[in-house]
């Protein structure tokens, strides 16, 4: 029986299958763990949804800021809906796509497996956010996302301010915990995330850090593993494990297994169009 952790797949199904066909995945006995956003700029997002539907008894998935996108142009008028990228459109006028819409809001944006001792997030936790914190700030927007409260969350949901603060009460508190498990990269001592700073450490600007290595965060009691940041690419150390290592822009895509022994294993990535202009966010 084996846990494999897996970086941002983002509509690579091709690849996808690769990676599942070069651990040799056996759904009677392994496990996978997704870090977030299957969907988006890959071109097979809708093939993506299926095949981890298919196989979500034997899944854990955390959301991560594009599959929150999806899930709020859900939401919208079709006109609106037929303005976004084709990849996206074929995911929101398909046949099934109720039951995806339905079955991704079910998901977590912050995961614990305490027998396997081992966390994982799209994209960070705030650095006075013990793992028992995180956890607690997670469920009050999972709820909302599972609940009557979906429409008025993604509605709402977007936007850099405010800075979490425990004081935060209604759409700006579940804006400010949606940015910090979807969204962050770099922020300062005090949580304040650095929207603008996206590349690798060394090329951020004064005063912020790597969220994993912020002065004085709180004790994490054990390792996290997240994506989000393909410029950071593969890293593991300090505590953490970073396993985007951008598949949808040529890269790789990982697969990170999970125990005493931890093992990688990788394949290639999609090959994107020449004039595919990067972005990481």
């Amino acid at each position: 029986m084996a846990t494999y952790a897996i970086g941002d797949v983002q509509g690579c199904y091709d690849a996808l299958q690769r990676l599942l066909e070069k651990i040799r995945f056996d759904p009677a006995v392994d496990r996978l763990w997704f870090c977030g956003d299957l969907v988006n700029r890959g071109g097979q997002s809708l093939e993506t949804l299926r095949l981890v539907y298919s196989l979500a008894i034997h899944s854990t998935i955390v959301l991560g800021n594009h599959d929150l996108s999806l899930l709020a142009i859900s939401t919208r008028r079709e006109a609106d809906q037929r303005k976004v990228n084709p990849d996206l459109q074929r995911v929101l006028f398909a046949d099934d796509s109720e039951v995806l819409v339905s079955w991704l809001r079910q998901q977590k944006l912050f995961h614990v497996d305490r027998t396997l001792n081992f966390a994982m997030v799209h994209a960070g936790l705030a650095p006075k956010w013990t793992i028992a914190l995180a956890e607690a700030r997670a469920r009050e927007v999972e709820e909302k996302l599972r609940g009557e409260g979906f429409n008025k969350l993604v509605k709402n949901m977007y936007g850099d301010k405010p800075a979490w603060s425990p004081k935060l009460m209604g759409p700006d508190r579940y804006r400010a915990i949606i940015n910090i498990f979807t969204r962050m990269r770099y922020c300062t001592p005090g949580g304040r995330i650095g929207f603008e700073d996206k590349g690798r450490p060394g090329t951020q600007r004064p005063g912020v850090y790597p969220w994993f290595e912020v002065p004085g965060h709180a004790e994490r009691e054990m390792p996290v593993v997240f994506g989000h940041w393909s410029t950071l690419g593969l890293f593991m150390g300090l505590g953490v494990y970073a396993i985007d290592t951008g598949a949808v822009w040529g890269g790789k895509l990982t697969a990170l297994e999970l125990g005493p022994e931890l093992r990688l294993h990788q394949v290639p990535g999609r090959n994107p169009p020449d004039n595919a202009p990067r972005g990481d966010d």
